[in-house]
């Protein structure tokens, strides 16, 4: 790709990526492309579909996803590695309003731009479930199906601005119930202050 096709597809990006943040991924192309100060063809010439564009936009993030789960896989224990994980996705999903209502979309849907990318973070997810279950840290009747679902369900109420503040709370209580070690102790150390660590 030449130099100045790739400064005018990070720009769009760099753009939707704002637009999608603050309206969320039903936003209208023609405003993305508007905001870049470039025609809608222009747009569609990099990315002709809206899972297109979102697959380039997201791709770091559901790299960096999964690179964290192999780090914590070597690096946490079980549990503490499975529940930093989950959080993290969580906590990124939130990022783009109803990206999670693609991403689960997109897991069945192999004609999906967003396809690969949602099915690796899954089995990342997954890896990382197995590992706590196989150490008798988590339940056994789930599997990353389960865990996929789990986190659209977390970032669905953080997008929902009447549900949002109970979002920290309801994360504790979906770990606690994926766990079959208590969690009470490490949800308070959660809250506690960290200068008191």
């Amino acid at each position: 790709m030449r130099a100045d096709a790739r400064k005018n597809r990070d720009h769009l990006l760099a753009v939707a990526g704002t637009a999608i943040t603050e309206q969320g991924v039903d936003v209208s192309l023609r405003d993305i492309a508007r905001r870049a100060n470039v025609g809608l063809a222009t747009l569609l010439r990099h990315f002709p579909t809206r899972e297109a564009l979102l697959d380039a936009l997201l791709r770091t993030n559901f790299d960096e996803l999964t690179a964290k789960a192999g780090e914590l896989e070597t690096s946490s224990s079980p549990e503490d590695a499975l529940v930093t994980w989950l959080r993290d996705c969580v906590a990124w999903t939130t990022e783009y309003r109803g990206v999670t209502v693609l991403m689960a979309a997109a897991i069945d849907d192999t004609e999906s731009a967003l396809h690969a990318s949602c099915v690796t973070l899954r089995a990342a997810g997954a890896r990382l479930l197995t590992r706590a279950q196989a150490a008798g840290m988590a339940r056994s009747d789930i599997d990353g199906a389960d865990l996929f679902a789990l986190v659209a369900a977390l970032a669905w109420l953080g997008d929902q601005p009447s549900l949002a503040p109970r979002a920290d709370r309801l994360f504790e209580v979906v770990a606690s119930a994926i766990l079959t070690t208590t969690r009470s102790s490490y949800a308070e150390e959660e809250r506690r202050p960290r200068a008191c660590r």
